[in-house]
C-alpha cells in the first residue's frame, strides 16, 4: 500500500481551521472561489496572491454553494473533495478549506487574514470581508487577469467539440 500524498494534510475542515491557522506564518493571505476546473488563469492568480504573504489559505465553495451561483445545472463539474485535493496539491497553497454559505465571510473572520485577495473581476470595495480586513490594518487586493481564461468558456469549448 502506498502512503497518502503529503498534500492531503493541507485539506482542513472548517471546524479545525482556527487551530491550523495558528501554525501558519504571517502575513497570511486569504482567497476563495469555486476553482471547478483549474486552468492557467487560476494558477497564475493563485501564485500571484501567494506572493503577497508568507502563507495562503484558499476557501472553496461547497458543491451546493457553487450550484446557487447559477453557473449551470451541471456545475460544479468536479466535486468538492476533488477540488480540495487539486487545490491542496499546489505548492502556493498552504491550507485549503471550504464554506457552504453564499459568501466566505465566516472563514475570513476565522482566519483574520492580513491580505485578502480576489481576481480582477472583483472591485476591492465589493470583496466580501474587505471592511473587516481593512479595519484590522490588513490590505485588500484585486489582481488583474493576466490570462483571459474561465471555466465557463472552457466548458463551452469542450461542448462544441
Amino acid at each position: 500500500m502506498y502512503p497518502a500524498p503529503d498534500f492531503e494534510s493541507r485539506i482542513c475542515p472548517p471546524e479545525h481551521l482556527a487551530e491550523r491557522i495558528a501554525t501558519l506564518p504571517r502575513p497570511l493571505v486569504f482567497t476563495n472561489g469555486c476553482f471547478d476546473i483549474l486552468h492557467r488563469g487560476h494558477v497564475t492568480y493563485l501564485a500571484q496572491a501567494r506572493a503577497l504573504g508568507a502563507a495562503m489559505v484558499v476557501a472553496l465553495n461547497s458543491d451546493d454553494s457553487v450550484r446557487r451561483q447559477g453557473k449551470g445545472a451541471d456545475r460544479p463539474i468536479n466535486t468538492l473533495a476533488d477540488r480540495l485535493a487539486v487545490m491542496a496539491s499546489l505548492a502556493c497553497v498552504d491550507l485549503v478549506t471550504w464554506f457552504d454559505e453564499d459568501t466566505p465571510i465566516a472563514r475570513i473572520l476565522e482566519c483574520q487574514p492580513d491580505v485578502l485577495v480576489k481576481g480582477g473581476d472583483w472591485a476591492p470595495e465589493r470583496i466580501v470581508g474587505a471592511p473587516e480586513t481593512l479595519a484590522r490594518g490588513g490590505s485588500v487586493h484585486s489582481i488583474p487577469f493576466e490570462h483571459q481564461r474561465s471555466t465557463t468558456a472552457l466548458l463551452d469549448k469542450i461542448r462544441r467539440l
